[in-house]
């Protein structure tokens, strides 16, 4: 029976390609979203793919949103933790709303779906929680301490996670993209995206989101059974750890 694969912020951008990754590869997919219904309902005529509207910087709407899921498709044994939002500002102009919004979303949503299904994947013997972090969240950047916290917070999460889940036949594994060809990344002027960013990443390119979701992918499989806690870095070797 095909292994059930849930994508948080999975019908655009990096989590719209992860999502037709897995289905490609043979999972049955759910992918949830936070509000853009005409975006989610595009992406569902033209996958096939379920949707799944819950915010996941809410403890109770995930697991509602979850136990919808599992209702519905079964239980969820690979978990992509991918929604993400940046509300861009430099600290000493950082309001309360904009730190909480951004770690709310970006980290406390790692730990808002993963303690859902953490307990089911336990008593199964197998799990698969991947991670979604930045590149800015390994080397920082401007005008995003809230979102360069929260991404970095995601890899200690993974580590400590994958520790303490590993005897279970759980693994937990980052991803940490670089700049990647998206509507969100398309948005920045032209001029300052070939001086200022493509002219900083070494491949002399943007990645594409099928680069990560294949990394995703794999990372599912039962062949990554052995890759545990790590960061995998897609960044075009714009920053190298």
């Amino acid at each position: 029976m095909a292994r059930v694969a849930l994508v948080t912020g999975g019908t655009r951008g990096i989590g719209e390609a992860i999502s037709k990754a897995l289905k490609a590869a043979g999972y049955k997919v759910a992918a949830s979203y936070a509000g853009n219904e005409a975006a989610a309902a595009k992406f569902k005529d033209a996958t096939g793919i379920p949707v799944f509207k819950w915010d996941v910087g809410s403890f109770e709407a995930c697991g509602e949103g979850i136990k919808t899921v599992e209702s519905e498709l079964g239980p969820v044994e690979v978990l992509v933790n991918n929604a993400g939002i940046t509300k861009d500002t430099p600290f000493h102009r950082m309001t309360l709303e904009q730190w909480n919004a951004v770690i709310n979303t970006n980290l406390g949503s790692l730990f808002n779906m993963s303690r859902h299904v953490i307990e089911g994947m336990r008593a199964r013997k197998f799990g698969r929680i991947i991670n979604i972090s930045s590149i800015n969240g390994q080397k920082g950047q401007f005008g995003q301490v809230n979102y360069s916290a929260a991404k970095a917070g995601d890899i200690g999460f993974t580590k400590a996670l994958a520790l303490e889940a590993a005897r279970s036949g759980i693994t937990v594994n980052a991803i940490c993209p670089g700049y990647i060809n998206t509507e969100m990344v398309r948005a920045v002027p032209k001029d300052v995206l070939e001086k200022n960013v493509i002219a900083a990443i070494p491949t002399g390119r943007l990645g594409e989101p099928e680069e990560i979701a294949r990394a995703v992918v794999f990372l599912a499989s039962d062949e990554a059974g052995f890759v545990n806690g790590s960061t995998m870095t897609i960044n075009g070797g714009q920053y190298l750890t």
